[in-house]
């Protein structure tokens, strides 16, 4: 979960709200529907986290969510998916505060960082204004200079 939301700049209930029908094993792509601001989006999915998709679901089975919590046909809980984030860090001894979405925020940084057009991470971001964009890479950027 935590690498589909860094590698696909999700936000933590676009990543909750994924069906397994709106990942595009053919495109490599994944569909996001009603995002926020009720817009659907598309963004692009790694052959590696595709990789571990398929291994995933082949384990788990997800009924209509792709990511479940503890009952089938019910998505997984967020506070749940925080506290994975907060376990993962302990484990790799990282100290400083992270939230889920700072992941999305690397993601985009990442990709301006590597020469992608701005306008473009702001598509893919679903974001209205630039403004935003502009914000969220700027806050990333300021975080790791600190």
């Amino acid at each position: 979960m935590l690498s589909l939301i860094y590698t696909c700049g999700l936000r933590c209930g676009e990543l909750l709200a994924l069906q397994p029908v709106h990942i595009d094993s053919k495109r490599n792509i994944v569909l996001l529907k009603n995002a926020k601001g009720k817009k659907d989006r598309i963004v692009p999915l790694s052959p590696k986290i595709l990789k571990l998709l398929r291994e995933y679901y082949t384990v788990c089975k997800p009924k209509t969510y792709l990511f479940e919590g503890q009952f089938a046909g019910k998505p997984y809980n967020s506070r749940s998916l925080q506290l994975i984030l907060k376990q993962a860090l302990v484990k790799v001894n990282i100290k400083k505060p992270v939230t889920l979405h700072w992941l999305r925020h690397s993601y985009a940084t990442h990709l301006l960082e590597s020469g992608t057009d701005l306008r473009y991470i702001q598509e893919l971001l679903g974001h209205n204004s630039s403004k935003t964009t502009d914000h969220e890479v700027a806050s990333k950027i300021n975080i790791h200079s600190r």
